[in-house]
């Protein structure tokens, strides 16, 4: 039975909250901050997610990163211990990574621009956007509280991909493939500009694999 959906933050007409990531036991949210009458942009804060699953809310609110620049995009590694950020101290958005729940100092990942960062699941790459759309890959080694990336790669020279307010894409869990969002005012294959539904997806899978068959 699916649940109903159920808010965990408090209204605030002056804070804008932006869920992006959980750590990899379910039990904490990391999430971007921004106030109205706040003199710089967006914050990382992080909180406990209390209660049972169907009764889920959040604890008390901690601050992971408080600077007098705006940090967005927060994401956690696989195994938690690391989270990919950007932020503008720098002049321009930028992807760094640092230790969570810290502390600990910062690696810069981009130098030319990056946000967006997506980790794989096999823990080996990190993927983000650069300003013109298009997707890098780095590979990187994680030990104990060091963290050392390569350099950058182009993943795909397409740069079609939508410059949503929200992430515009996403890692296919083989690491293989993106899912998506395309700009159409840059997409030339307008066919791909398209999403199919198919409905009671379960009974079709019944139907083609009946019970007892692998």
């Amino acid at each position: 039975m699916r649940a109903n959906p159920k808010r965990l933050t408090e209204i605030d007409e002056k804070t804008f909250h932006s869920p992006r990531s959980f750590s990899p036991d379910g039990k904490r949210l990391v999430y971007s901050q921004y106030q109205q009458t706040s003199n710089f942009g967006g914050e990382i804060w992080s909180a406990p997610v209390e209660g049972d699953p169907d009764h889920p809310r959040l604890g008390k609110a901690e601050p992971f990163l408080h600077t007098p620049f705006s940090a967005w995009d927060p994401a956690l590694s696989p195994d938690g211990h690391w989270l990919a950020y950007s932020t503008n101290e720098s002049g321009s958005y930028e992807l760094y990574v640092r230790p969570f729940p810290g502390p600990g100092g910062k690696s810069q990942i981009s130098t030319g621009g990056g946000k967006y960062p997506v980790w794989s699941r096999d823990g080996h790459q990190l993927f983000f956007l650069t300003p013109d759309r298009r997707i890098l890959a780095t590979t990187y080694t994680a030990k104990g509280d060091s963290f050392a990336a390569g350099k950058p790669q182009l993943w795909s020279q397409r740069n079609s991909i939508a410059a949503a307010g929200t992430y515009p894409y996403d890692l296919a869990p083989d690491g293989k493939r993106f899912a998506v969002v395309l700009n159409p005012e840059v997409t030339q294959d307008r066919s791909t500009d398209s999403v199919t539904v198919l409905l009671n997806f379960f009974d079709e899978l019944r139907r083609k694999v009946p019970s007892g068959k692998n």
